[in-house]
């Protein structure tokens, strides 16, 4: 069904590519201008709609450059908050918003790394106000390759391989009909290029997309599943301390495929799972359909993302007699102090 929608929407693609291909040639040559801030700036971004394995880099990266003793902050969009305009979301010591007001994904890095942390439409606006109000001196964009607005010293741009491998042509084609943002062509205003291949073996990419990086800085990255923790107690369990239980999975995430994937892997049964659109808001009624499974399917525990249980959090006395777990996962990269090196290099 989702094939046949994406058919209809084929005559839209030259409309969409045009335009972007008219903005793009704007700041090309020099009539749109991109603005400099009084931090450094470092971009982390996809050419596809979700599920590349942004939110992972932007902790990691976040996480090395606060290791090296440099003052960072990370700035997003704010995508699926109910508020708009500047918003600072934590100093690095408190957060000051909640996860509906600022958005799951940025509330997820600010707990995981505690830096200052804001979200902002307007992303030069909100480096400015981000820069006064911590005064720091490193920014890292949360999905911003489109946005050039504002300058960056590093522009990181990530593929998910999954989707490089995809057979399905209609999905590499632009929007609305496809997942592409901007042509695999856009790669050459990428400085880095971070070929995620997730809980997958590194494959062979396309050759056609293969000589969009040549002369680039390609580094491959990957999850690793950590073990599991109870949101309510954060108390941390090992993998196979869940392997042959009845588990209910529970996600909201652009792409749940990687996450159902890195569950088989550590042998356990996805079969019986709830679904949702990416970056949902949870109600009580949410809650209540979870926990209505949960009986009826006689689970032992709900497992969800990390991205999802900062959301479910919030109703832990309306789940008290369910136990939910969320997957902790960690980037990491196959030549990962080459990577380590080029980053600090450029930030310091």
């Amino acid at each position: 069904m989702l094939d046949v929608l994406r058919v209809l929407f084929i005559p839209l693609v030259p409309v969409y590519a045009l335009i972007i291909g008219i903005r793009n040639s704007l700041f090309d040559i020099g009539i749109f201008k991109s603005k400099k801030v009084n931090a450094k700036v470092l971009s982390i971004g996809n050419l596809t709609v979700g599920g590349s394995g942004k939110t992972p880099t932007v902790i990691y990266v976040t996480k090395l450059l606060k290791k090296a003793g440099i003052k960072v902050g990370v700035l997003s969009r704010g995508y699926g908050r109910i508020s708009k305009g500047y918003l600072l979301v934590g100093d690095g010591n408190e957060i000051k918003a909640d996860v509906e007001t600022c958005g799951d994904e940025i509330y997820q890095t600010m707990l995981e790394c505690l830096v200052p942390a804001a979200v902002s439409e307007k992303r030069v606006y909100g480096a400015e106000k981000l820069i006064n109000d911590s005064a720091v001196s490193t920014i890292v964009l949360d999905d911003a390759f489109q946005h050039r607005w504002i300058h960056r010293d590093i522009n990181i741009l990530i593929f998910e391989q999954r989707f490089l491998l995809s057979k399905n042509r209609l999905r590499k084609l632009g929007l609305p009909t496809g997942n592409l943002r901007e042509p695999f062509s856009a790669t050459k205003r990428a400085d880095l290029i971070i070929i995620n291949r997730k809980f997958s073996h590194k494959q062979n990419l396309p050759k056609e997309f293969q000589k969009h990086l040549v002369g680039k800085n390609v580094f491959t990255a990957f999850f690793r599943a950590i073990g599991f923790v109870d949101i309510k107690t954060h108390v941390f369990y090992k993998p196979e301390e869940f392997r042959g239980q009845k588990s209910l999975v529970v996600s909201a995430v652009a792409n749940p495929y990687s996450f159902l994937n890195a569950l088989r892997q550590i042998d356990i049964e996805t079969t019986n799972k709830m679904i949702f659109r990416d970056h949902k808001i949870y109600t009580e009624s949410d809650i209540k359909n979870i926990r209505k499974q949960f009986y009826e399917t006689n689970a032992q525990s709900v497992l969800t993302t990390h991205k999802d249980a900062v959301k479910l959090a919030q109703f832990n006395r309306e789940s008290d007699d369910i136990d939910i777990y969320y997957l902790q996962i960690e980037l990491d990269f196959d030549n990962k102090e080459e990577f380590d090196t080029y980053i600090l290099s450029k930030i310091k």
